[in-house]
């Protein structure tokens, strides 16, 4: 399902000296579209596929996983201005699905490890305070709750690897019908954790989801059918997987590591 169709930036920017407004992607292109599930935008650190996909949510009003409220986020500042500027266009408009950033999960992976400890500390208080069947209802509410905060994300986000809690964040978090925008999700996963994550995906469409994914990885990249988006020339354009820059480079090197390995 593709519930937005595409996006518009508007040419009548305010100070367009200042950033984000500056960046070459935003003065040469006036209009991004979204004719796949699932679209990867794909460039050089600095190009600006980060700062759209930020914008994007903050046009969107998406739900911000691991970091604080888009709206409330400084660190997003920019991007709310930039989500001014855009105009979204939709097929079918969605309240469901998430905005992540892979910065944002580690501080995320804390809070609700934190939070069920807290939780656990507290149970553990109401022993002083309570007694007979008055302890049990408090105590048991309480329990319930991080009981339910566990099973969505895990005993300990902290104890796991990276990469595993990351994927459970996903298995608890997608739901049918959603855009999602993910921003190098591939960061804390494995090659063969991406590949997890790949096959999360093609379920996730088979289920009415729509992604789009700032990446870098050639593994994702790989998607079957996806868009790629390329930010390394302007206007922004398709490109095929095979011409993708990082995809290349990685192929050479894989097939003679020497060759890069020797100039050191």
């Amino acid at each position: 399902m593709i519930h937005l169709r595409s996006l518009e930036i508007s040419d009548t920017l305010t100070d367009p000296a200042r950033f984000p407004f500056n960046l070459p992607m935003i003065r040469e292109t006036r209009r991004v579209e979204f004719e796949t599930p699932v679209t990867f935008f794909v460039g050089e650190n600095g190009s600006g596929k980060s700062t759209l996909l930020e914008a994007m949510a903050a046009a969107i009003g998406s739900v911000a996983v691991g970091g604080d409220s888009i709206q409330r986020d400084e660190t997003l500042a920019h991007a709310r201005e930039l989500g001014r500027a855009l105009k979204l266009v939709w097929n079918r408009k969605t309240r469901r699905g998430f905005f992540l950033r892979a910065e944002d999960f580690f501080r995320f992976a804390r809070r609700m490890a934190q939070l069920a400890q807290e939780m656990a500390d507290e149970a553990k208080g109401m022993e002083e305070k309570y007694s007979g069947y008055g302890l049990l209802l408090a105590k048991g509410a309480l329990m319930g709750e991080r009981a339910a905060l566990v099973e969505r994300y895990g005993e300990d986000l902290d104890a796991n690897s990276h990469g595993e809690s990351f994927l459970h964040i996903f298995q608890s978090r997608f739901v049918p019908g959603g855009l999602y925008l993910l921003d190098e999700p591939e960061t804390p996963l494995s090659p063969q954790r991406q590949l997890a994550l790949l096959s999360m995906i093609k379920q996730m469409i088979e289920e009415d989801a729509q992604f789009v994914i700032a990446t870098h990885s050639p593994i994702l990249m790989a998607f079957p059918g996806a868009t790629i988006v390329s930010f390394d020339e302007y206007p922004l354009r398709k490109i095929a997987y095979e011409d993708v820059e990082h995809v290349n480079l990685t192929r050479d090197f894989l097939k003679d590591p020497e060759r890069f390995l020797r100039h050191l």
